[in-house]
């Protein structure tokens, strides 16, 4: 079978070459132009017409098609649904704030996690996304959109550490000096809780931002909300963050959805002011975006204000995630949805803008 030569990093890269006989200096030179996006081993004009055809033989490059690209006329935001080699579609969103170009990326075709309030579950796991996949989500997005990424956030379709040695793959890979040279430290990763992969990620040190889907700070809410907490728990899951903060010496972040009438009351404020107190954890609190085959509805402004009141009142450090992309499903899933939907009906896939 060939290879996916994308996924390889460099020193797998040179020792693949040397297979074929060639010197491993040769890694560089391929990996290089793999970085710039090339789309064919015929694009690699510095390298002899032997060894490309040597390479076709034992790899594959396969590049992402756009299928959909909306751009927000509020903001600017840019949401691309990207068909992959098997015909399946994955979400990217590109985000541009005063410190650069944030690209929100997918990990996973679909998801198995079941949060009651996210259309990415919707239908469930269909599969993994392979490194290459991953990576070229921010390389694509960027030279479509001639956008400079500078920022990266695993918070799109699928469950990072439920991928996680291809997640982990992925980040040497856009880390890497001589590819994207993205900065760790511009880089979050966002779980449900997965708190089985928490030490293992700390062992790495990565100096990545942490972000939990926290999104209830008890085990009855969180529970209906987000069925992950089954079987682990809030208390075993700040007692994870809280290794984690101890090993690394990066402060997590607690992503909170406000949900009307189920997870923003004053009880639910108290509660999320203390688990977070437990770890140093900033709280960012997200406006939530309705999604068509949900029931649950953002919270009020009032209760909105009531509630970061009682976390600031209680010495919290919270934020409120600027809403972009409202006009164009920028909701994580939407628009792979509103795909699945046409073409449940006969309409092209292309169409589903």
């Amino acid at each position: 079978m060939k290879q996916d030569i994308v996924s390889l990093l460099p020193e797998e890269l040179a020792d693949a070459l040397a297979e074929l006989g060639e010197p491993k200096y040769r890694a560089a030179q391929v990996f290089r132009w793999l970085s710039r996006g090339v789309r064919d081993f015929d694009e690699m004009s510095d390298l002899s017409k032997s060894l490309r055809d040597r390479m076709k033989e034992s790899f594959f490059i396969y590049r992402p098609r756009v299928l959909s690209k909306q751009v927000s006329k509020i903001d600017g935001t840019i949401k691309y649904l990207w068909e992959l080699r098997d015909g399946n579609a994955v979400e990217t969103v590109v985000m541009t704030y005063k410190y650069g170009n944030t690209v929100c990326i997918s990990s996973q075709v679909g998801c198995r996690q079941g949060c009651a309030f996210c259309a990415s579950t919707i239908g469930g796991l269909v599969r993994c996304l392979e490194p290459s996949e991953i990576l070229d989500e921010v390389m694509f997005s960027q030279l479509d959109s001639g956008k400079p990424i500078s920022h990266i956030v695993l918070m799109g379709i699928g469950e990072p550490l439920d991928n996680f040695e291809n997640v982990m793959r992925f980040l040497e890979l856009v880390n890497h000096p001589k590819g994207m040279n993205i900065g760790m430290r511009h880089i979050s990763l966002s779980t449900c809780g997965i708190i089985e992969r928490f030490d293992e990620l700390a062992e790495r040190d990565l100096q990545l931002t942490l972000s939990v889907s926290l999104h209830a700070p008890d085990d009855e809410t969180r529970s209906k909300l987000m069925p992950a907490n089954r079987g682990r728990g809030v208390d075993a899951l700040i007692d994870a963050c809280r290794r984690y903060t101890e090993q690394t010496g990066r402060r997590i972040s607690f992503e909170y959805a406000m949900i009307d009438g189920v997870n923003d009351t004053a009880n639910h404020a108290q509660l999320l002011a203390k688990r977070a107190r437990a770890v140093g954890a900033h709280v960012n609190l997200i406006p939530l975006n309705h999604v068509e085959e949900r029931q649950f509805r953002p919270s009020t402004p009032g209760h909105m204000k009531a509630f970061i009141k009682i976390l600031e009142e209680a010495g919290v450090n919270v934020t409120v995630r600027r809403r972009l992309g409202s006009d164009v499903d920028a909701s994580c899933g939407q628009l792979r949805r509103k795909m699945q939907k046409h073409s449940e009906n006969g309409v092209p896939a292309g169409s589903a803008d």
